[in-house]
């Protein structure tokens, strides 16, 4: 038995064919489809990246204690618990968060992995002198801006981008253990992750007339450009989108070579969605989580099963990719596990759970019943009380700073830390009390424009979420912040 993950980064679910879009050209992700089995309600656990990649080595969720990090000395790891096993794991990305301070315990989980550089701002090449960068729309500068632009001049061609290299990674290893048994393959692409930097190729796809400054990478803030800059950046991410629907053919195609879909498992994914001028703003993590962003594509061909060409409805998130590793090579998950094998979602014949959640450390929490979504926000401006629960206190690039630690204390175990009591570091959650508290109906409502004012509809939301703020051990300090009886 083998297994595949193919992993994209901030992949629009309303950007792909198999997902209704009309105008996005992306054939393969249509014969993905015809392939495997697509669920349409596919949710994020813990947002963004690193939280994302700690959910699926560990099978739970990450944000109600921590924010961005590494994995802690007390998680589980799906891919070390595999190489217990007897299965070999390899990683190909070109994802350099696993290369920073915040992600650095990840991708040594594995049996052996290889990198791609340049993705962003990598702090890949370097240049003293400065590069030549276009006129762009405002809100684009400093040093990842810079240093982008040193890094675009090494990729001129396709074939030196980081997602080309990222999937020959992953091909040569496919071909190179076609004939061997018991492997894991993830191949993780920062694509198509902004900035949307492609070649001519893809972007001759969208033709359309526009004359403004350069714009491949949108602000993290309210929308402030002109709709001719909307309409242009939405078409450069649809060119990138095509890149990788590209790069994810050759995968298929080497399935069909190779014969593997006889099998080998696959599952593609990705952990989170973007926000393309929807509701009046730009990216993720600074505003609600509306669909956009919150509900993803997913799909999986299970060879044991041989189902494909269909749809689940059932309610899945990013902790359940693990599980169904485990328990497709016949490894039990662990005690501290939550996620629920795909498998079984798609075999069930009722619902197995009633609601999920979602959100970002010291954000919104967010829950979701497939029909309703609510989101729960901070009762005041200070959104306090508020504290990171860790042993690796570590942000995305840099280790935790000295004054933000001077004041820790040690806190007792949860129930997931294996008897390990927590450092208990002050956070800051920023001013999501401004959104207030937001109800949708998606059926009624799918593009979440119109929130609802129900009491009743509201209280039995709120009973959902504490409810499974509870089964996950949450700080009390979470309830309190969200003006919620414990």
């Amino acid at each position: 038995m083998r297994a595949i993950m193919v992993m994209f980064d901030s992949l629009n679910r309303h950007m792909l064919p198999p997902y209704g879009c009309d105008w996005v050209h992306a054939p393969n992700f249509r014969r993905l489809a015809d392939r495997t089995v697509a669920f349409d309600n596919s949710y994020v656990g813990s947002m963004p990246c690193m939280p994302c990649r700690r959910e699926f080595h560990t099978g739970r969720y990450n944000f109600l204690h921590r924010s961005w990090g590494p994995l802690e000395p007390f998680d589980d790891s799906v891919p070390q618990i595999l190489q217990a096993h007897g299965i070999y794991t390899h990683l190909a990305s070109d994802h350099y968060h696993y290369w920073e301070d915040g992600g650095a315990t990840y991708h040594t989980r594995y049996s052996s992995w290889e990198i791609a550089r340049g993705q962003e701002g990598d702090p890949w090449k370097g240049q003293v002198a400065e590069p030549e960068i276009p006129e762009c729309v405002a809100g684009r500068e400093g040093k990842m801006w810079r240093q982008d632009w040193v890094n675009r001049a090494y990729m001129r061609e396709e074939c030196l981008q980081p997602q080309a290299k990222t999937f020959a990674m992953g091909t040569e290893f496919m071909r190179t253990n076609a004939g061997e048994d018991n492997w894991f393959l993830q191949i993780e692409t920062f694509d198509p992750h902004e900035p949307y930097f492609t070649q001519q190729q893809y972007k001759d796809l969208y033709p359309h007339a526009y004359e403004g400054p350069h714009f491949d990478w949108p602000p993290y803030r309210e929308v402030l450009e002109t709709p001719e800059q909307v309409e242009h950046v939405r078409y450069e991410n649809a060119a990138l989108i095509s890149m990788c629907d590209t790069y994810l053919g050759k995968v298929l195609d080497l399935m069909d070579e190779l014969d593997m879909w006889k099998d080998t498992l696959l599952l593609v994914c990705t952990d989170h969605g973007f926000l393309l001028g929807e509701h009046d703003w730009w990216a993720k993590v600074v505003q609600p989580f509306w669909n956009e962003i919150a509900r993803t594509p997913l799909f999986l061909w299970d060879p044991r099963t041989g189902r494909k060409g269909e749809r689940c409805q059932a309610l899945v998130q990013n902790i359940d990719w693990g599980p169904t590793l485990l328990e497709f090579f016949g490894v039990a998950p662990t005690k501290d596990m939550q996620g629920i094998p795909l498998t079984q979602a798609i075999a069930a014949e009722r619902p197995l759970r009633d609601a999920v959640l979602f959100g970002i450390h010291g954000g919104h929490v967010n829950v979701t019943d497939g029909r309703y979504v609510y989101m729960r926000a901070p009762v005041e401006p200070t959104n306090t009380p508020l504290h990171e629960y860790t042993l690796m206190p570590t942000h995305m690039r840099h280790s935790f700073e000295v004054a933000e630690l001077q004041e820790t204390v040690m806190a007792p175990p949860f129930d997931f830390t294996k008897g390990c009591p927590v450092m208990k570091i002050a956070a800051r959650g920023g001013a999501w009390h401004r959104f207030g508290n937001l109800l949708y109906d998606q059926n009624a409502d799918p593009g979440q424009q119109h929130p609802l004012a129900d009491i009743a509809l509201e209280v039995r939301m709120i009973e959902l979420l504490v409810s499974l703020m509870r089964a996950n051990d949450a700080p009390e300090e979470q309830f309190e912040r969200l003006g919620l009886e414990y």
